[in-house]
Parts: structure tokens; sequence; C-alpha cells
């Protein structure tokens, strides 16, 4: 049996499929990993574009629209490879992109995760927003990359090239294995998407596992095919799961005192918000914190957060907006 299971998951991506799928299909060694494309219940032509166009690619259906996280953890159920990986439907692959992943946690035991470098499909000498080189957090658990810094990607140019550990890697496109993928729960359903990604990953990493980038596989990411970046709606999923996460995953009375500090932080946020006119989004941030308040009740703190590597102790929003920080090569961690 091959080893990887590469899973696309889709939901009204006709056109997507018909730019992206032909890259997938045609670079990824078949006696490695299959394609399979999981259908989150589209209403456009998705299912027709599969079956005429792409007919050798392995298809499966779902009778609803299970969100990112339910979706995938699905998919992953319905498979038996070692290893899979969460493709999104805008990303482009390289030639040979799968074999350093697959060779990564092959070599090195104690890896449960790598991704390779994302770089920016419409400006393709730039790493991408979504996971760019390798993902990390600072302390108060604002998620960063090498590569990307707050909203400004830097061009690409071999300086991360290094394979590295890293606190989280990209949903966009994560190798996990299997088995420690649905020992660790799969990604939380309950954040429906946005920050799923890197909860899953600090759940790993609590379980004593690494995680890496390996710069050596390259993809191309088209990203921002859900919502804009600044949409109410991203704002107020990426604020209520961020605080659920650090709920989750840190320790009770070390996520006490980094969530009182987060809280008296995000009123300034609102402030701003309401100061420059944009009420939707202030109004995201209440939501969010209503959200989270009563879903928090669901989930228990973690007993021991022992494994911080990745994890920048100052505030990485204090390092780019005042100290004009905006390489990762100029965090010190």
């Amino acid at each position: 049996m091959r080893k990887v299971a590469v899973i696309i998951l889709n939901w009204n991506g006709e056109r997507l499929l018909r730019e992206f799928l032909p890259s997938v299909v045609r670079r990824t060694n078949p006696e490695l990993g299959r394609v399979v494309v999981v259908d989150n219940c589209s209403t456009d032509g998705s299912w027709a574009c599969l079956e005429n166009e792409f007919p050798e690619v392995e298809r499966v259906a779902f009778e609803k629209n299970f969100g990112f996280a339910g979706g995938y953890n699905r998919a992953i159920g319905l498979v038996k490879e070692e290893y899979v990986v969460l493709l999104n439907s805008d990303v482009e692959v390289a030639e040979g992109w799968l074999e350093p992943l697959v060779e990564a946690l092959e070599e090195n035991g104690e890896l449960v995760a790598v991704q390779p470098k994302v770089l920016a499909y419409k400006d393709r000498k730039r790493f991408e927003y979504a996971g760019a080189c390798g993902g990390y957090i600072d302390w108060l658990g604002f998620p960063f990359c090498r590569g990307r810094i707050m909203d400004h990607t830097e061009e690409d140019v071999g300086q991360y090239d290094k394979p590295a550990e890293v606190f989280w890697a990209t949903g966009a496109a994560l190798c996990v294995r299997r088995e420690a993928y649905l020992r660790a729960g799969g990604l939380d359903e309950a954040f429906f998407a946005h920050m799923e990604e890197i909860d899953l990953c600090w759940r790993l990493k609590n379980n004593s596992w690494k995680l890496a980038v390996v710069p050596s596989s390259q993809v191309w990411h088209l990203g921002g095919g859900s919502l804009p970046m600044n949409h109410p709606k991203k704002l107020f999923l990426n604020y209520r799961n961020n605080l659920l996460m650090l709920y989750k995953n840190l320790e009770r009375k070390t996520g006490k005192r980094v969530l009182f500090v987060r809280f008296w932080l995000d009123c300034l946020a609102m402030a701003v918000f309401f100061v420059k006119g944009e009420f939707a989004n202030a109004k995201s941030v209440c939501r969010a914190y209503r959200d989270y308040f009563k879903m928090r009740k669901n989930y228990t703190p973690a007993a021991d957060c022992h494994q911080l590597s990745g994890v920048y102790k100052g505030s990485i929003v204090v390092a780019y907006f005042l100290r004009g920080r905006k390489k990762f090569s100029q965090i010190r961690f």
C-alpha cells in the first residue's frame, strides 16, 4: 500500500479544481501517494468537473458541509495510509514536492508533522501569508511565520532554506502521521474554520511530538479564497478560536495570566476599531468574547504545557508596530 493519502477538501471550488488539481495529479508520485478529493456538499459543478475532467482522481462526497475541520476529520478517518497530507484546493505543488516531507518523517521518529515552503501563487518569489516557511506564536498566542510577520511577507531569497523545528505547521499543506492525528482528536470541529491547525499542532506538542518545516519541498498557495483578510466574520473566528486555543492548551495558572493580559489588549483593539469607524470589526471582537465564554466550559486546560519551543517570549505586536521588526530574522527568541 502507498504511504500517503493526499486529501483535498473541496467546497464549491470548481474553478480552483480546474486551475490547481492538474499540478497535484501530475507532480505527485503515484507510487508514494494517492490523491483523494473530498467534496463538502458543493452546490456548483465541482462533482461533474471531477467526474468528467479528472476521472483518474479518487472522489468522496459528503452529504453536508462539515467545514474545514469536520471535513478533514471525516476524510482522514476513511483512509488507511500511514501519512496524510491536508492540501488546500488552491495550492500548486512543485515537482517532487511530496518526497522530502515523507523522508523527514521517516528519518526522525520524534517528528509528527511537517510542512513545505509556502510561496504566494500570484507573487511567486514572495512567501505566502498562511504558513510561509513555518509557524510560531508569541507568549500571548499571536501567530507569525518565518517569512511573514503580521501582514508583511518577505521575498524568498533562500534565507530560510534550512529545515527547522516550528511551533505550528500550516493547514494549507500539512503532512502528518495519521495515527497521531487521530489520537490527538484531529482538528477541533467547534472552531469550524481558522486557527484549527495551530490548535492541533499545540496539542501534538503537548504530547511531546515535534513539528518542522522542510523547505526543499515547495508549493504555491493562492490564499484568501474564502474570506478577505479584514472581513468581520474572519476577524470573529480568529479572535474566538485564538482565545479557545489558549484556554485549552495552556495549563490553568499560566492560562489565567495570559488571558487576563489578552482581554485588556483586545479591549484596546476594539476601541481602535471604533475610533476608525470600523464598527463591524469592533462588534466581531465582542461576539468573539461572548462565544468564547460560552464555549470554554466544554474544555479542560492542559495538565502540562512543557514543550514550548517556537514560542517568542516577547510580543510580536510590539516588535512589529513599535520596533519596526518586519522580518523573522529580526526576532530574537
